[in-house]
C-alpha cells in the first residue's frame, strides 16, 4: 500500500515542550488519539496517546529532551521508540508513528494512523467490519 501522508499543522502551533493531540475513532466510537510532541531541541515525535503501564493520557505529561513523563509522573516514555524502561530494562512500549516534517508542517502516515493500535482495536474493528480513521484539528 502506497504511502499517504496527511498535513496535521505547521511546525509553529506546537511550541518546544508542547504536544497536540489527533483524534481516532471508529465509527461510532472514540478510540486513544496520537499525541504529536515537540521535544525541547525541536524534534517531532507521535505516539498513542496511552501510557502503556498506567493508562494515562502522555499528552498530559511533561516533555523533555528525549522523553515524555506520564502525568501520574512515575513513569518515562521514550519519545522515539515509545519504550518504558526501569532499571530491569524495558517494561513497557507505546506505541509511535512516523512523523514527517517538510516546509514547516507536520505530516503523519495516514495507513499507519488508520491501523488498529492494538489487539482489543483489531478485534473490534473486526466484529463490525470497520476500520478506523483520523481527523487533524
Amino acid at each position: 500500500m502506497p504511502e499517504q501522508w496527511k498535513m496535521i499543522c505547521k511546525v509553529k502551533d506546537i511550541p518546544p515542550g508542547g504536544v497536540r493531540v489527533v483524534q481516532r475513532g471508529l465509527a461510532w466510537q472514540e478510540l486513544p488519539g496520537v499525541a504529536l510532541f515537540r521535544s525541547l531541541d525541536d524534534r517531532f515525535f507521535a505516539l498513542l496517546d496511552r501510557c502503556p503501564q498506567d493508562g494515562g493520557a502522555l499528552a498530559g505529561g511533561l516533555v523533555d529532551q528525549d522523553s515524555v513523563r506520564c502525568p501520574e509522573g512515575r513513569w518515562a516514555v521514550d519519545l522515539a521508540s515509545g519504550r518504558v524502561t526501569d532499571a530491569g530494562g524495558t517494561v513497557a512500549v507505546a506505541r509511535a508513528y512516523t512523523v514527517r516534517v517538510e516546509e514547516a508542517k507536520l505530516y503523519l502516515e495516514v495507513n499507519e494512523m488508520n491501523a488498529p493500535a492494538s489487539k482489543a482495536e483489531a478485534a473490534l474493528a473486526g466484529a463490525f467490519s470497520v476500520s478506523t480513521h483520523f481527523v487533524s484539528v
